[in-house]
């Protein structure tokens, strides 16, 4: 090629098909691609207080009568540049409070306020979060003040709960203990749709039938915490719209009366904001420009005043007094009739047909005038739906039972995700054990686990029986609110025991030989089926050739019936175990996808995962026995043969349809294997390829044997958090 025949400048010098585009990344190229990166999110890198920072050791340093001292104070320093309702940021505190925690959702256990998530897109910019950008800035004295010993995510709900004791709520406790996420949860489905608020069909089959909303979500539209408080994609139909807030609550793990106590109590202060256009307000937070310096939703008509702010356009205080917690949310509700009219900015709300003038909320800003109430269309549900109107009653009866079931709900919502109260700490932290915290018993430590042991080795016990119950006991723990796990033996419970993914049959069986060695050594079930699990991994080594003893910590508790709210746990079964090589059905989302799911909810990484699934295979622990995956002539050993045999050109894959290939030799043509996509999965993904090389490399067997062992009793102990 001669100087003429030169590249044009800052082109590449290589020809390339003509229909290729520029992408923005490798998930944009191929999005059918597995994406690994949920089991890498959070990763130390982000981190900016170091390895070396414990969160739980910091709160050791923290004042907290000085800090609830110094919370107080700020619910009525009122700031000229964010003006509180009535002097009182109160309502603006729980409602950040509330929005934080009420994203929770049960089915897998992720959103909540017990990782300061609110801090980062998309929920510090979603259309139901406008303003709280300003309660977390009004927030940042405080947190500058007692730094590292208070997390954002503890702050933001205890702000909440100081604000219902400074306005009278006698509160049921806190809990510190919360940890700060210092990045986005990438992990956390939110929905599919494109745009906010979009029409709340695109997440049902039915919309006319809440139980038809698509899992794992719980609120009713793009952006909201909860329901539409205009109705049913903004159609006032006070009975359409409860049957959305009980589905909406449950999921969000509350009964009807928690349902109805959360509403009347949560509205019972504060105020609703639309006296203005909406239309007028600046970008959301993550779109602001620079100058706003991480604020959101501009609004060049407030002009200094509280009343002019525009949050969900409804406009209005619920109550007579919203800056004091009593029973006026009940004797607006229930002491007027209503009416549908429109707010400044548009919204549909409910307001009193007639109301005396005393009768009516003061100006959030202006004392010498008053307003008229509104109710959302959630609170009519409230007065309309049989249900929850003869919930309303019982509380109207008894002033006491309500402020006690409100503070109790509102300590469930704002503690649902932080697990059994063993992770509570502080002074505030209530003794009372209460059936949604999964209670467990303390568990004995003396008693010869030597001996116990050599019952379990020689009990006849298969290395597979042994290890598939101790997993299948262990997989059910989440990161997501720190349920599941080892610890209380609930497998042999309702509901666990008679779930398909445990066998209940062999379970059965394997239990019959386990609970008789528990109690002839004196230790609990739960750490005798887990110890069984160390035998047989211990058993699997030796016979790869590695003398190895698998770490234990004795201590585990026996959950009892009593102690357990079996309903609560329908959302922990397992519909796959890609450990197991096991599906349910067939789902939309493909298998491997569900893997990863179930791996970043347990808490492992990416080599964790991969390390665990090809011990798993060849110790011959897939559900039912099935070999697909089994790639070893010699199973019950833990071997490098998954790796070695996906790895090996010698053999290529045919699919023969069902999700299933053969591994067939390719000069003898002789089927030699059966595998799922599960497990090519782990030949045909980079990243995943990568991590099985390691482990199919001919020196890699006393380190896989070590990886496993590591990532073993990671799984067995992640819900000991006696253990520190």
């Amino acid at each position: 090629m001669d100087g003429n025949d030169a590249a044009p400048m800052g082109k590449c010098p290589v020809m390339h098909g003509a229909n290729t585009e520029v992408k923005a990344s490798v998930m944009d190229w191929w999005p059918n691609a597995l994406n690994l990166d949920i089991l890498h999110q959070h990763d130390s890198k982000t981190n900016p207080m170091g390895p070396d920072f414990d969160y739980r050791e910091a709160l050791k340093t923290l004042d907290v009568e000085a800090l609830k001292k110094d919370l107080h104070a700020l619910m009525t320093d009122s700031q000229d540049w964010w003006p509180a309702d009535w002097g009182h940021y109160g309502g603006l505190m729980i409602r950040m409070a509330w929005h934080a925690a009420g994203s929770y959702r049960t089915a897998d256990g992720r959103g909540g306020g017990g990782t300061g998530n609110q801090r980062f897109a998309p929920l510090n910019s979603w259309p139901d979060n406008v303003s709280l950008d300003k309660a977390r800035r009004l927030l940042w004295p405080i947190k500058k003040k007692y730094g590292n010993a208070i997390s954002w995510a503890d702050l933001i709900i205890l702000a909440g709960t100081i604000a219902y004791e400074s306005m009278g709520l006698k509160t049921f406790g806190f809990g510190f203990g919360r940890k700060d996420i210092w990045a986005p949860e990438i992990d956390t489905y939110w929905g599919a749709e494109k745009e906010w608020l979009a029409p709340s069909d695109e997440r049902y089959t039915d919309v006319s039938k809440p139980e038809t909303m698509e899992n794992p979500l719980a609120a009713v539209q793009m952006g909201l915490i909860y329901v539409n408080p205009e109705g049913v994609n903004g159609k006032p139909d006070p009975l359409k719209t409860a049957a959305q807030v009980r589905e909406t609550f449950a999921r969000m793990a509350m009964n009807d009366e928690e349902t109805a106590a959360l509403t009347a109590g949560g509205h019972t202060v504060g105020k609703t904001h639309g006296n203005g256009d909406a239309a007028a307000l600046g970008a959301d937070p993550e779109g602001a420009d620079l100058e706003l310096q991480g604020l959101g939703w501009a609004n060049p008509n407030q002009k200094g005043k509280a009343a002019n702010a525009v949050t969900s356009g409804l406009e209005g205080a619920w109550t007579t007094h919203p800056t004091v917690f009593d029973m006026g949310f009940f004797d607006m509700l229930f002491g007027h009739e209503w009416e549908l009219r429109k707010s400044p900015a548009g919204a549909w709300q409910w307001e009193p047909v007639e109301i005396k003038e005393e009768d009516k909320p003061l100006d959030a800003s202006d004392p010498s005038k008053r307003h008229n109430p509104m109710m959302t269309d959630a609170d009519m549900a409230m007065k309309m739906d049989p249900a929850y109107r003869a919930i309303c009653e019982r509380f109207m009866a008894d002033e006491a039972y309500f402020s006690d079931t409100f503070a109790r709900a509102w300590f469930k919502l704002t503690h649902r995700d932080m697990g059994p109260n063993t992770r509570y700490i502080g002074p505030d932290a209530p003794e009372e054990e209460l059936i949604w915290q999964d209670p467990v018993p303390a568990g004995f430590t003396d008693y010869d686990i030597g001996k116990a042991k050599r019952l379990i080795a020689n009990s006849g016990l298969s290395v597979a029986d042994m290890v598939a119950t101790a997993w299948d006991s262990a997989r059910t723990f989440r990161q997501s609110d720190y349920r599941g796990g080892a610890n209380g033996a609930r497998i042999r419970l309702a509901p666990q025991k008679d779930w398909e993914g445990n066998e209940p049959k062999r379970l059965a069986r394997v239990l019959g030989v386990l609970e008789p060695i528990a109690a002839e050594v004196g230790a609990s079930v739960a750490d005798i089926i887990v110890l069984a699990g160390n035998v047989g991994v211990e058993h699997a080594a030796r016979a790869a050739g590695y003398d190895i003893e698998v770490p234990f910590a004795p201590g585990r508790g026996d959950a009892s019936d009593e102690m357990t709210d079996a309903a609560s746990f329908s959302v922990l079964e397992p519909l796959a175990d890609g450990f197991r090589n096991w599906l349910k059905k067939d789902y939309i989302v493909t298998p491997e996808e569900m893997l990863l799911d179930r791996a970043q909810l347990m808490g492992l990484t990416g080599p964790e995962m991969t390390c665990l699934l090809g011990g798993m295979r060849v110790m011959g622990t897939n559900h039912g026995g099935t070999a697909h995956g089994v790639f070893t002539d010699r199973v019950g050993a833990l071997s490098t043969d998954f790796f070695t045999t996906l790895t090996d050109m010698a053999y290529k894959w045919e699919p023969k349809g069902g999700g299933l290939y053969d591994i067939v030799d390719r000069k003898s043509g002789e089927t030699k294997y059966t595998a799922t996509r599960v497990d090519l999965v782990f030949g045909s993904n980079s990243i995943l390829r990568a991590y099985a090389e390691v482990y199919a490399q001919d020196d890699a067997g006393e380190r896989f044997v070590y990886d496993f062992v590591s990532a073993w009793t990671k799984v067995m102990e992640a819900d000991r958090y006696d253990l520190g």
